[in-house]
């Protein structure tokens, strides 16, 4: 599975990409990607099909673990324009790119 940056990540999303958080909701409460959706690596397997399969998917977590075991999921259950984001939301908030959440004045609990 292809691995993006960040700022990739923020491009695709712009030209029309889905950014899915798969932390738990207490860690998206916290802090997330503007405009991530959440669904919870723990819910995937009973909720993916609620995923698109015509846009493309960029999977975020806290660091880039989670998010590439669920794409590979996905990827094994028909899903073809899936992709990483390295370095994951922890990664997103030190490039600077925008967040929300109770955490989002600055840095990462």
């Amino acid at each position: 599975m292809e691995e993006v940056t960040p700022q990739e990540g923020q491009q695709r999303m712009q030209q029309g990409a889905l950014l899915v958080d798969v932390r738990e909701q207490n860690e998206y409460d916290d802090l997330h990607a503007q405009g991530a959706t959440l669904l919870p690596l723990s819910e995937l397997e009973g909720r993916f099909s609620e995923l698109p399969k015509d846009q493309e998917l960029v999977m975020i977590c806290r660091s880039g673990a989670r998010s590439a075991q669920a794409g590979e999921y996905l990827m094994q259950n028909g899903y073809r324009q899936v992709v990483n984001l390295g370095g994951g939301t922890m990664a997103w908030a030190e490039a600077g790119l925008p967040t929300e959440g109770t955490a989002s004045q600055g840095e990462l609990s």
